[in-house]
């Protein structure tokens, strides 16, 4: 399990090999199990032929990208035709791979009215949520009471001095909206998220009298046209207009739930570093 968890934070595809059925003898039980990444195993289902098996056809899945479960059958006799090895246990066992497939990440800077009622709505997805505030006063247990029934992973950030620095300690991939209550802090946060290459998008809550100053700060401290361009303001969903909390925050999430839908399409699979 833990291997699956840290798998998943890091937004790393995976499968869990499962000893789902034994008939006669095998190296392990009918319910052992075993954690498989591109790069990596945790635990085993008995080793040998039966398990490289089963390794080669998991990371073929994990470079196939998305795909549904897969049974493999052995025999383990010295007549059995593998080509890795042999293993003459004399049983029958059956194998389950399940793909652990890589989760949305989504980074939300600032829990005012619009971030806490964001929260709300991504909590109830399968997803790998980060909240950071430097305010210490809205990351209390009472006030994220909310969402202690989430669906999601949820990871609370209280960084009450430079909060940017948590832009880099993101998974690859993570989506950043920054709407905190400092225009200062979302200056920064916008500054450290373009020079950091690991993110999908950025996302800025504010007007255009705030973007037109943003993008001439942004220029002054070094940053490319280009660059500033990857910064998405207004965010959400441009034919649903509203300025209250709850308005706001659906339509980001309407937006952000799109996005996460193209990115199962399309997306290849990532790679451990």
């Amino acid at each position: 399990m833990r291997a699956v968890q840290r798998l998943r934070e890091q937004r790393l595809p995976g499968v869990l090999v499962t000893v789902v059925s034994v008939r006669g003898h095998s190296p392990r039980e009918a319910g052992a199990k075993m954690v498989v990444s591109a790069e990596r195993t945790w635990a085993t289902v008995g080793g040998g032929n039966l398990e490289m098996v089963a390794v080669d056809r998991a990371r073929a899945m994990i470079a196939e990208g998305p795909t549904q479960p897969e049974v493999l059958e052995f025999a383990l006799s010295d007549k059995a035709p593998y080509q890795q090895a042999v293993q003459c246990c004399g049983g029958e066992v059956k194998l389950l791979l399940e793909p652990l497939p890589v989760v949305p990440s989504v980074a939300i800077f600032g829990l005012g009215h619009v971030g806490l009622e964001l929260a709300r709505i991504l909590a109830r997805h399968d997803l790998e949520l980060h909240l950071v505030d430097s305010r210490p006063d809205q990351l209390t247990p009472e006030r994220l009471s909310v969402l202690d029934d989430a669906v999601a992973g949820v990871h609370v950030h209280q960084v009450p001095v430079l909060p940017e620095l948590v832009v880099g300690e993101l998974p690859p991939g993570t989506h950043v909206l920054v709407m905190t209550h400092d225009h200062a802090e979302d200056a920064a946060l916008c500054d450290a998220a373009l020079r950091s290459g690991h993110l999908a998008t950025i996302g800025l809550i504010g007007s255009s009298a705030k973007w037109a100053r943003f993008q001439r700060k942004l220029a002054e401290d070094g940053n490319s046209p280009e660059a500033i361009a990857r910064i998405t303001t207004p965010i959400g969903l441009p034919d649903l207009s509203g300025k209250e909390p709850a308005t706001i925050a659906v339509s980001v999430a309407a937006r952000l739930l799109q996005m996460f839908i193209a990115e199962r399409t399309t997306a290849p699979a990532q790679r451990e570093a």
